[in-house]
């Protein structure tokens, strides 16, 4: 089966040796987005929640350029530098998800790239 690389300009670049999403079939897979502002590569929001919304913006980006949106999603994973964030972290997410509800995982880390408090990936049905 033919692997395609999706990207997206809407969503921040690749901060290292990997895809934005690599489409397999009518199977998305979305590397994990944190909260950086596509245009300026800096991160937006002092909270968890307020980086969760950004993220959930760029996510929905990458989706788009794959012929997808949230409502595709299958699954995803959070990421969470701390599990105290949980509630208003999934306060956002349902907000986003608000008719649909994926498959979900949520991990505590240690830490994120560039200081990043949440970090989101998923696979999406096309």
């Amino acid at each position: 089966m033919k692997l395609e690389p999706v990207q997206s300009s809407s969503a921040p670049a690749a901060i290292g040796p990997y895809s934005q999403a690599i489409r397999c079939g009518n199977l998305l897979f979305c590397s994990g987005q944190i909260a950086l502002d596509p245009k300026t590569a800096q991160m937006v929001g002092a909270t968890a929640a307020e980086q969760a919304d950004q993220v959930l913006k760029n996510l929905a980006a990458v989706l788009a350029a794959g012929g997808a949106s949230l409502a595709h999603v299958a699954r995803t994973t959070i990421y969470l530098v701390s599990m105290a964030d949980f509630a208003a972290v999934n306060e956002v997410y349902g907000r986003h998800f608000a008719n649909h509800k994926p498959a979900r995982a949520t991990v505590a880390v240690k830490e994120l790239p560039k200081g990043g408090l949440v970090e989101i990936d998923c696979i999406a049905c096309v």
